[in-house]
């Protein structure tokens, strides 16, 4: 990613010549994110391919004091999470989803933490500190339609109805997050959810093939 063109080009060069369906993305690179401007040409092309980039979580480039003298907050309990979810939002509020409304970010466990905070995305983006930015639409608007998120990591019932409720049962995907989980613990955590038949038809195989256009192919 420190050379976006070429990155846009490669993206395209997996997919047309080795189908791939989309990337992964582990994060900031060299303390860039990707709401700068110098990354449009890429999301030009994520758009045009209609490619989904999976934004993997990645530790702050820098040590915030907040996790100081707490060296188990530094990982996969905390910051990792914390990191990605404002990594998102700055895509979202720098209006990257409103140029590109083709593009299609995932995230993982179980959207790192925004579902839960739509509401009030929205409200304290009518009254933060933003500048000259402006949206045509709430955050959460672009949260739904261009975020997808899946499971992993995540085994719990009510995160997951969370989920389903404030995406859409369309944008949730069921994962594994191994090697952090056992397979028997996740399996038996989809199976016994307590969503309807449709919803876990839809989470377990039909939202993938959809998002991830496993029935396309390209080139």
């Amino acid at each position: 990613m420190h050379n976006p063109v070429e990155a846009a080009d490669e993206l395209e060069r997996c997919m047309h010549d080795l189908k791939f369906q989309g990337a992964m993305i582990n994060g900031q690179t060299n303390g860039e994110y990707l709401d700068r401007d110098k990354y449009s040409v890429f999301w030009e092309r994520v758009a045009a391919l209609e490619a989904p980039i999976y934004l993997h979580p990645a530790n702050p480039v820098d040590y915030p004091a907040t996790y100081a003298g707490h060296t188990e907050l530094w990982g996969p309990v905390c910051s990792r999470a914390f990191e990605t979810a404002a990594h998102a939002l700055r895509l979202v509020l720098a209006g990257v989803f409103d140029r590109y409304p083709k593009a299609r970010l995932v995230l993982g466990h179980m959207g790192e933490t925004l579902p839960l905070n739509l509401w009030r995305f929205d409200s304290r983006w009518v009254v933060c500190n933003r500048g000259s930015r402006t949206l045509p639409q709430m955050p959460s608007f672009y949260i739904k339609r261009n975020i997808a998120i899946t499971t992993s990591g995540v085994c719990a019932g009510a995160p997951l109805r969370c989920a389903l409720d404030a995406m859409g049962e369309g944008n949730v995907m069921f994962s594994v997050d191994y090697p952090f989980e056992k397979r028997e613990v996740v399996v038996q955590f989809i199976e016994l959810a307590r969503i309807s038949e449709n919803e876990r038809i839809k989470v377990a195989s039909d939202n993938a093939k959809c998002i991830l256009h496993l029935d396309r192919r390209i080139g």
